[in-house]
Formats: C-alpha cells, sequence, structure tokens
C-alpha cells in the first residue's frame, strides 16, 4: 500500500516542471509520509534515452536507471488482422496419437540440467526431467490437421526466422522439452514426432498466415531499485546466461536488470549523488552534476556490456492481443552446454500481460506447444505461471515473468495459450503469439556466441 505513490505536487513556472513523492510508511505514527524522488522532465518522443536517465516505469511503477539502449524489431500481430483478436480461442483441430510423460521423481540440483528445459514454475535450479521418445508408429500417424496447424505456424514466423543471425539447416536432434509445474496440481506433458519437409509445408492461403513485418523500436538495459523491487509485479532476476569458466556452463542470473520500451520511459532527474539502490550502480555510473543527465557510464559498464553483449542481446519482440488482454514475448538465445551424448541449446523467454481493459481478469491455465525444427512437437500444460495465477485488474494491470526452455537442436517455434477467468465467470483462452528460437554460432575456443553485423 506505500509503493511508489507518485503525485504531482506542485507545478512551476514554465517550463514546466513536477516535483515527484513517494509515500513512506511510518509505524507508531501517521500511516505514510511523502519523501521527494525528484522532478519529471520531458518525454522524449523523438530520439533516444542517454545513459544515467533515471526513470519511472510507466506500466510498473518502479525507479530506474539508463544502462544503455537496444534496437529490436516488433512483430505486433494486432497491427496485421483485419480485425482485432476478440474472440476467445478454441482448439478446433483434431490432435494426433500421443505419448504420454508422466512426472519422474524431483533431482536437487544447484544448476539446471544439461537436457531439459524449465518450465515457468521452476527455478534455474529446481527439478528435472527427460522426457521418453515417441514411436515410430506414432510419428507415422500424426494428422493432416496437425501438420496444416504446424504450417500455417512456421510460416507466420518466417520473417523472425529470416532475420536471424543463425542457420537452422543443421537441425539435428529429435527432442523438444520443457518441465512440469512445481504447483500441486500437475502439468500434463505430451511429445510427437513428425516428418520436417510435412511441417513445413507451403504457406497457407488463410489470411492468419500474412507475414508479418517487424517494426523497429527502442528498448533499453535498466537497472532497477531494490527499494521497489518487493512491491512490482515483475521478476526482479529475470537475465539469465550460461556462464563458460572452465567449461562448466552454470545458470547465473543478475539482480535487478530488465527491458524497458522506450514509451514505458517517464524521465525525471534528480540532485542526490546515489538516487538509486543496486550494488551495481555505483560501479557502472559516475555522478557528474554539470552534465545532463547527471550520470555518465564508467569504463566498467563499457567493459561489461561487451563481456555480456551475447547473453544480454534483445532483438526481436512479438505481441498479440486477445479480448483486451496483450501478451509480449521476448526471447534470448543463452548458450550452449556440451555433454558427451548431445548438446542441449538455452533459451530465456520473457512473458508480459496486460489488460486493456475494465474488467478484472486472472490467468487460471497455461497451455504450450514447442516444436524442434528436427520434427519433434512437445505439448504442455499446467496451472498458472511461475507458481502463480496472477490477477491482472484495472489497478494492477500488468504482470512480467520469464522461464526457461532447451532444445537438443539449435533452432525451433514456440506457441501456445493462457486460460484466463474473467470477473463475471467468462473463460477465454489468449494467444500467446508464436516466436523462434535460434541459437547463434559459438567460438570453439571461448565458447561465448559470436556477434555477427
Amino acid at each position: 500500500m506505500g509503493f511508489l505513490q507518485q503525485m504531482l505536487l506542485s507545478r512551476c513556472a514554465p517550463p514546466l516542471m513536477f516535483i515527484i513523492k513517494r509515500t513512506v510508511k511510518k509505524q507508531n505514527s501517521h500511516p505514510t509520509r511523502l519523501a521527494e524522488v525528484g522532478r519529471l522532465e520531458t518525454i522524449k518522443l523523438d530520439g533516444k534515452y542517454e545513459t544515467g536517465q533515471l526513470f519511472l516505469h510507466r506500466i510498473f511503477g518502479y525507479r530506474g536507471v539508463v544502462l544503455f539502449p537496444w534496437t529490436a524489431r516488433v512483430y505486433d500481430r494486432d497491427l496485421h488482422s483485419q480485425t482485432k483478436p476478440t474472440q476467445s480461442t478454441k482448439a478446433t483441430t483434431a490432435q494426433p496419437p500421443q505419448t504420454t510423460i508422466s512426472q519422474p521423481p524431483p533431482i536437487n540440483s544447484n544448476t539446471a540440467g544439461a537436457s531439459t528445459a524449465t518450465d515457468e514454475s521452476k527455478s534455474a535450479a529446481g527439478q528435472e526431467y527427460t522426457p521418453l521418445k515417441s514411436s515410430t508408429n506414432a510419428a507415422e500417424s500424426v494428422s493432416a490437421a496437425l501438420k496444416s496447424q504446424l504450417s500455417e505456424v512456421v510460416n507466420t514466423l518466417n520473417s523472425a526466422v529470416s532475420s536471424s543471425t543463425s542457420s537452422t539447416s543443421s537441425t539435428t536432434s529429435k527432442l523438444a522439452t520443457e518441465t512440469k509445474s512445481n504447483t500441486p496440481s500437475g502439468t500434463s506433458s505430451t511429445s510427437t514426432s513428425s516428418n520436417t519437409s510435412s511441417s513445413t509445408a507451403s504457406p497457407s492461403k488463410d489470411s492468419n498466415s500474412k507475414e508479418i513485418r517487424g517494426k523497429v523500436h527502442t528498448f533499453y538495459q535498466v537497472l532497477i531499485d531494490s527499494r521497489d523491487c518487493p512491491y512490482i509485479r515483475a521478476q526482479t532476476e529475470a537475465v539469465t546466461f550460461l556462464g563458460s569458466q572452465d567449461s562448466n556452463r552454470s545458470l547465473y542470473a543478475i539482480p535487478g536488470l530488465d527491458y524497458v520500451s522506450h514509451d514505458d520511459i517517464m524521465p525525471y532527474s534528480s540532485t542526490d549523488k546515489l538516487p538509486l539502490h543496486h550494488e551495481l550502480f555505483d560501479k557502472f555510473l559516475n555522478h557528474v552534476p554539470e552534465k545532463q543527465p547527471t550520470f555518465e557510464a564508467k569504463d566498467t559498464l563499457k567493459s561489461w556490456q561487451e563481456k555480456n553483449h551475447p547473453w544480454l542481446e534483445l532483438s526481436d519482440v512479438h505481441k498479440e492481443t486477445t479480448e483486451n488482454i496483450r501478451v509480449t514475448v521476448i526471447p534470448f538465445y543463452m548458450g550452449c552446454r556440451e555433454t558427451p551424448a548431445s548438446s542441449v541449446y538455452w533459451w530465456r523467454y520473457s512473458i508480459r500481460l496486460e489488460n486493456l481493459g475494465m474488467m478484472s481478469v486472472q490467468l487460471r491455465e497455461r497451455h504450450w506447444r514447442i516444436f524442434s525444427l528436427s520434427g519433434t512437437l512437445e505439448t504442455v500444460r499446467g496451472r498458472g505461471v511461475v507458481g502463480q495465477e496472477p490477477i491482472l485488474s484495472p489497478r494492477l494491470p500488468a504482470f512480467q515473468y520469464s522461464s526457461h526452455v532447451s532444445l537438443q537442436a539449435p533452432s525451433g517455434h514456440m506457441w501456445g495459450t493462457f486460460r484466463l477467468e474473467r470477473e463475471d465467470g467468462h473463460m477465454f483462452d489468449c494467444k500467446i503469439p508464436p516466436f523462434s528460437l535460434e541459437s547463434k554460432p559459438e567460438d570453439p575456443i571461448t565458447g561465448q556466441p559470436i556477434k555477427m553485423d
């Protein structure tokens, strides 16, 4: 109740400036008091914000600072639809025979497994399992309806795949997996093998299979004020990558790091020499009072950006809206973990759900399809996400989380639906826009992805 209730308390003479204040709880006295944060600045309609710019997040309300920009391609399916999706999504195609995979006993580990994919309800160091391969008979009995569905999804991803820097011709694995939920209710997972050439048949003539063109948009790598982390509805340790020290590809998490769209930046200034609480703030930024913004990058930030560029790079963003619920997906390649038996490729994906309507909704279930270009389709169902069933209300309209997936192939696709329940009891399926999982070529000596121009 006492988090970042920003109030415009005073308006000065032109140019207009606003003092930002935040509410602070005080026990055994008045319930709150006001503390000054800074002064709002003019929002930039053109150009980019510079390193060191302080801001408030337009949706989540947290305080942050800009580290550096990323240029991404945004694939917004709403802009390419003749009518925006407003009807609930229901499965209409027949399902092929599938091999059901039961959940094995949990395995405790300090790092993520080398041949599994972690579901959003699990941490990177959580339980893991290896699904069984489907039989040859199951592969041969894949229905024409499923082939058509896969063809449509693959074709809608053509523009994203063609812009990727990695090749998809070397796909050799025959397994795509995602692990089960930690929640008490079980998560079902099925795997079906299909012929790759059938799955990538000629484009459908249906209007929904039109190529989605990406528009260039600016995003920012930012630090989040640690004082605000407990109050925001977004994971604050969502940026993860595979380390390469001594060939031990352990999973690392960077706390308090986020990606923010240019449109979500509300810039402000502060006279405080340490306006943000984050362990990396004074290591990355110098206070320069005579400059605007008053913080500039240190050499440590520049070297950190260069070293971790392959794991941090944002290139594609996918959006789609169903019944006023907008889903935004950002995939990231994390690296490849080598084992004696195979190579396992890992990705992280960040998802934001935003309620654009006036009625509250609650996320009840998730339904994922994970397709490897080697020809394997994995289906995952479960309750909620990351162990939660968040409510999206007009007061708190957004929820953001990250999860991981692995394939024993260098590329694949993901898509699916969220089952949501409206406050009037109406249930509907909200589409998760299809997105590609593309790896990057790695340096054989350092094991790090090679940056491609």
